[in-house]
């Protein structure tokens, strides 16, 4: 633990208790960030914080300040790749190191997982931002585009299906071609965890592009309320 103005920092995972407050927390700090006039709706009705919670409650942590919750982390383990997101902390308590408090036990689970690769995506017009992760020796890679597009009218049908409409015993064989695709990619990445997490939540899918008979793409869709989609689109 360490301490602040105020009090002692605990840093721990986050409890089922907990989701509201550090949901609200997660919307208030990206709203204020982004300058909105209501902070709090700061992403609609998706819900990343619940969503990852569920799908890996052990690696979603928070941090505790006398007896509140006021920051939270949370960690995702894909094979040998690890990945942390959305980072947060109330905006009255920002810049007294409470990040970096939350940063040290997700380097621990990196350890912990034996990744041989691990990153974040974070704001690249912000050096606060920056100087903060190089703390942990995470530097500026690749510059990635948030992109949208309209969709309406009828489109030429894909010769692709989606996961939730498998088998069960289907859905395992299919996790297994999956992980060929993602480790032909980078050796041990591995999302079955995102697939199965978009299945049990029933927040979208993932659709599964075939040639002939074998896996050639896949993606993982989140679309609808409780979802990580923006309101109104697939992500």
């Amino acid at each position: 633990m360490s301490k602040t103005e105020s009090g002692q920092v605990l840093i721990r995972q986050i409890q089922k208790a907990d989701l509201d407050t550090a949901d609200r927390i997660y919307r208030l700090a990206f709203g204020t960030f982004f300058g909105l006039a209501n902070p709090e709706t700061c992403f609609g009705d998706s819900d990343r914080v619940r969503s990852r919670w569920l799908a890996s409650p052990k690696s979603a942590l928070c941090a505790e300040l006398n007896g509140s919750v006021v920051g939270s982390c949370i960690v995702n383990h894909w094979g040998s790749v690890g990945f942390f997101g959305p980072l947060t902390v109330h905006p009255s308590l920002w810049d007294r190191g409470i990040a970096r408090k939350l940063l040290a036990p997700t380097m621990d689970l990196f350890n912990e997982w034996q990744v041989t690769y691990a990153g974040l995506f974070t704001f690249a017009h912000s050096p606060k931002h920056s100087a903060l992760y190089q703390k942990f020796d995470f530097w500026p890679r690749f510059l990635t585009m948030t992109m949208c597009k309209p969709i309406a009218g009828e489109r030429k049908a894909m010769d692709a299906l989606r996961f939730s409409t498998l088998l069960p015993a289907d859905k395992a064989s299919m996790l297994k071609e999956c992980f060929k695709v993602t480790d032909s990619i980078y050796p041990g990445l591995d999302v079955e965890h995102e697939v199965r997490a978009v299945d049990d939540q029933q927040i979208g899918d993932t659709v599964l592009l075939m040639e002939g008979s074998q896996l050639a793409g896949f993606a993982i869709c989140h679309c609808g309320p409780r979802s990580e989609g923006v309101p109104g689109s697939v992500t």
